[in-house]
């Protein structure tokens, strides 16, 4: 009686293989030093068969973005669901967010160049995570709106000014300009000073 011959692998499954393996040769060598064929040497398969799952090295680095932008996302959710006021609930997002992006963007200088590329392409999958992220904070502050720590207006809109005020504690590129400078603002003093604006 023979055996029934083993499934074929799952396709989510060798994607994320293939997303995981590239992110290990950004990390190492770099985005720009590494080719479609390294991570197909690494997973010991044939370049053809990453090409069947991402058409370019491009595609690659946005599932690789989009990746690293979703621990990004869990921690804005973490902040949001926390059982404290929304005031409260932005300063933990805010500065969550600059702790995150230093350590996982900044430190590691191979990330930082991913994460770099992928913003001067203005690739979709960035929008796609400012507008997950500005829908966060617009239940954030439309919770402060409603018991009052806030002052009332169009929280939509409201979100979008804390995010661009903000911005240089969370933008890679900013934060890699500001970090360390005396004449910049401190993360701290502005993640309060936006706080208070909306007290205004």
């Amino acid at each position: 009686m023979t055996q029934n011959a083993s499934p074929l692998p799952d396709v989510a499954d060798t994607a994320t293989r293939i997303l995981e393996a590239a992110e290990a040769q950004f990390r190492h060598y770099g985005y720009s030093k590494t080719t479609v064929a390294d991570v197909a040497k690494e997973l010991g398969m044939s370049p053809a068969n990453i090409y069947r799952f991402f058409g370019s090295k491009g595609e690659l680095l946005e599932g690789v973005c989009a990746r690293m932008l979703q621990q990004s996302l869990m921690i804005a959710k973490a902040a949001a669901d926390l059982p404290v006021s929304a005031e409260e609930r932005l300063r933990r997002y805010s500065m969550n967010h600059f702790e995150f992006t230093v350590s996982t963007m900044l430190d590691e200088r191979k990330v930082h160049e991913m994460v770099v590329v992928a913003i001067e392409q203005s690739w979709g999958v960035i929008d796609k995570h400012i507008d997950e992220i500005q829908a966060i904070l617009t239940g954030i502050i439309a919770d402060g709106m409603e018991n009052g720590e806030f002052v009332k207006g169009d929280p939509a809109h409201v979100a979008r000014c804390f995010g661009a005020a903000t911005s240089p504690l969370h933008h890679p590129q900013m934060v890699a300009q500001c970090i360390g400078k005396s004449n910049r603002a401190a993360p701290e003093d502005l993640t309060e000073f936006a706080i208070r604006a909306l007290k205004v």
